[in-house]
């Protein structure tokens, strides 16, 4: 797992798949446009809706999570990818949320 940038995350995100790991109340607050939501408790359940021949940018509040989910994913044969700093990054640097 390497953790990117949110520059490189909006870079990548048309080609890439977005996991948003962050539960249903944070998710309120906006999303990254395209990105998929699976709370991180549900992924073991819901791991057949990611793409494993796509490499995927695992997001969440402020990057905790999501390191360790891209842990994991990367263990079970995924592709991925933690970005830095999180939703909170991304939204202080201006870029599009849904």
């Amino acid at each position: 797992m390497s953790e990117i940038t949110v520059t490189e995350a909006e870079q990548r995100r048309a080609q890439e798949q977005v996991l948003d790991v962050r539960e249903d109340f944070e998710v309120a607050d906006g999303m990254i446009p395209g990105a998929l939501h699976i709370p991180m408790g549900q992924l073991t359940a819901r791991l057949p809706e990611l793409d494993r021949t796509r490499p995927v940018i695992v997001v969440c509040r402020s990057g905790n999570r999501s390191a360790r989910v891209a842990d994991a994913l990367n263990g079970a044969g995924y592709a991925a990818d933690t970005m830095a700093g999180g939703m909170l990054a991304w939204q202080r640097a201006g870029l599009p949320i849904r």
